[in-house]
């Protein structure tokens, strides 16, 4: 007695079968979908794809987006050598990304976030995505709540903005960096002192979390340091950094410093200037050549690095995830921020300035 083989095209169309009735659709329309023939409506070729999905169809299925997706990236109009580095990485992001991708770059000053919410609201396409880097303030909570409202997926990067249904938070955990900060001054410290903290800005939720982080490490297991809080931010400034280092060398029993930002030549000046070079623990953010050059001379101790590339690779991913361009949902943890030292700095240049 012999078994007959049923034909190879039987079981193609059993699963055409199985994924019509998944989809609540005809099998002349699975077919029409999964082989691209065109004469379907947007709605039936998402079903039909979707339900193919589900079922582990063992093919590579067709695409369910149509049109261009347009998604405006936001950044501060700033010459800081972090957010230049931080618009190369977009720049080298979007050399990745499908061509029906369109990302907008608008580079914004303060007074520009001012007018957020019309310059949102007015845009010459429509937009399914946004990814920003702000400040936090109540016009910018405004327009992202709009955009929101509007059906725009929103995701901030590098510093969050409070009170936002925003779909994500895409950057470093920057209490946790802070406390990474403080963790290093209180172990390398060999002496009870002070520890000098200076705030870039304290516009940016970035730096005041960083801030509050170092501050809560070293008054939980580091009792005999004393945080010191710069007057006024340092704005990233060289001159201000020298002024506030130089003011608390004076004062005397100062054993760290950490910089949340930039004014890293002030810093270095200060401490050079006093003698103090070495002797006092510094803690700054951002591997750059500068920065290189500092640890190798023994001025500088530890960078934070908080991986431009890993925060913009971040944020698009979840816009990308939430316009139904990429199936997998993205990883929900903070992106991981880098430590430097002596030991694992580059013996040539790093990163330009």
């Amino acid at each position: 007695m012999s078994i007959e083989t049923p034909p190879r095209w039987r079981k193609r169309t059993a699963r055409f079968v199985e994924i019509a009735e998944r989809a609540g659709v005809s099998t002349a329309s699975v077919d029409r979908v999964l082989n691209e023939r065109g004469s379907v409506s947007a709605k039936t070729r998402e079903r039909v794809v979707a339900a193919a999905r589900e079922l582990a169809l063992p093919r590579l299925l067709p695409d369910t987006q149509h049109g261009l997706i347009h998604i405006d990236v936001l950044l501060p109009d700033s010459d800081a050598p972090f957010f230049c580095r931080l618009r190369d990485a977009v720049q080298r992001a979007m050399q990745m990304l499908d061509r029906r991708v369109v990302v907008h770059r608008t580079l914004m000053s303060a007074a520009d976030e001012a007018d957020l919410p019309q310059t949102l609201a007015h845009s010459g396409y429509r937009r399914a995505a946004l990814i920003v880097t702000t400040h936090d303030t109540p016009q910018v909570r405004d327009a992202l709540t709009a955009a929101i409202a509007r059906g725009e997926a929103v995701v901030t990067m590098v510093t969050d903005v409070g009170g936002i249904e925003r779909l994500r938070y895409a950057g470093i955990d920057n209490l946790r960096a802070g406390r990474t900060a403080g963790y290093f001054i209180g172990r390398f410290a060999r002496q009870p002192g002070r520890v000098l903290l200076l705030p870039a800005r304290m516009d940016y939720r970035a730096h005041v979390e960083r801030i509050e982080g170092c501050r809560a490490q070293l008054a939980e297991r580091f009792a005999h340091l004393t945080c010191e809080i710069g007057e006024e931010p340092t704005l990233d400034h060289d001159d201000r950094s020298f002024r506030a280092v130089s003011a608390a060398l004076k004062r005397g029993g100062l054993v760290g410093i950490y910089n949340t930002g930039y004014g890293s030549a002030g810093i270095a000046a200060a401490l050079r200037k006093s003698g103090a070079s070495g002797s006092v623990v510094w803690v700054g953010h951002e591997m750059l050549d500068q920065h290189r050059a500092l640890i190798d001379a023994g001025v500088m101790d530890i960078v934070i690095d908080q991986d431009p590339d890993g925060q913009v690779i971040s944020a698009l991913q979840h816009v990308l995830h939430a316009c139904g361009v990429l199936n997998e949902m993205p990883h929900d943890e903070p992106v991981e921020f880098r430590v430097f030292c002596s030991a694992n700095v580059r013996a040539t240049g790093y990163l330009g300035d």
